[in-house]
């Protein structure tokens, strides 16, 4: 018996989005649209996100050892840096790999460093998590055979502020849509409930609880917003796949070694935040629509 009930409430609600067409049509559209902002600014933060994180990768600090440390000095150094909690990897550079990174920048002019054996060993150091910075730093100072520290300090800083900006403006971003969505939904099944208030009334009247007379238009909420995501991940992928394979092409991306994501990295994170917003907004809107027709 409770399988035919949630059989005819499923059926109630699919009959109501195929028997209200112009406005389940518009809602879905108007869904879509809103969905493929969001997308938009998804996708966007995601790349913008992946490449500063391959940036970061390559920021640090470099660390500099006196010039008359032993070479056993040197691997346990390395090994001291290697326990500070926040560093990645170590690269060790020797004095004769620093003089040859220098001659590549004279290029034509290397000539003029011949001769120069002025330059200290040191090791190439970068972090888990640029934020360790600066206690990093300071870690590694007190360490012995240490003979100072360069870090690019200000272009860390700045990649992490960033990092963080992007992240706050996704998230305004998608709270800002959902309540969008959530008003358009409610509003969009508010008018299929007006419609049918003497039925619902009559059902009422005959004793059917609010439950069973809400289930079909959370239904009709939750097919709406399924079907509203599935075309937005359709269409962001079309549109994502397009536009990356375009910059791909262009030369100055691999001037500049930058990668995009490939749409296939995000698809399941995409999946799921579509379908969390459109199962959620909805419930939601079906529930505000529904809320006056059901008070006692």
């Amino acid at each position: 018996m409770k399988y035919n009930i949630i059989g005819y409430l499923i059926g109630e609600g699919f009959k109501n989005v195929f028997k209200n067409k112009k406005s389940s049509i518009s809602c879905i559209v108007i869904m879509c649209a809103t969905m493929l902002i969001f997308g938009i600014f998804f996708v966007l933060g995601q790349n913008i996100e992946h490449i500063i994180e391959n940036v970061k990768a390559e920021q640090g600090m470099e660390v500099f050892i006196l010039g008359d440390t032993s070479q056993e000095d040197i691997e346990k150094l390395r090994e001291q840096i290697q326990q500070i909690e926040g560093v990645n990897t170590i690269r060790y550079k020797s004095k004769e790999d620093a003089l040859n990174q220098v001659k590549e920048q004279f290029k034509d002019k290397q000539h003029l460093l011949d001769g120069m054996y002025i330059f200290d060993p040191s090791y190439v150091v970068t972090l888990t998590d640029l934020t360790l910075n600066a206690k990093v730093q300071e870690e590694i100072l007190q360490l012995e055979h240490v003979k100072k520290i360069t870090s690019s300090d200000t272009t860390i800083s700045t990649l992490v502020t960033v990092a963080n900006g992007i992240k706050i403006v996704t998230i305004t971003v998608l709270i800002l849509l959902i309540l969008i969505s959530i008003f358009i939904i409610s509003n969009t099944i508010k008018l299929t409930v007006h419609a049918r208030r003497k039925e619902i009334s009559i059902m009422k009247y005959v004793g059917a609880t609010n439950s069973f007379i809400r289930w079909p238009f959370l239904v009709e909420g939750i097919i709406i917003g399924l079907i509203s995501g599935a075309l937005s991940i359709l269409l962001i992928g079309v549109l994502y796949n397009s536009i990356a394979n375009y910059l791909m092409g262009l030369e100055i991306m691999d001037k500049i070694h930058v990668t995009l994501l490939g749409f296939n990295e995000m698809f399941n994170q995409i999946v799921i935040v579509y379908l969390i917003l459109g199962v959620g907004v909805g419930v939601i809107g079906s529930m505000f629509s529904m809320k006056k027709y059901l008070e006692v």
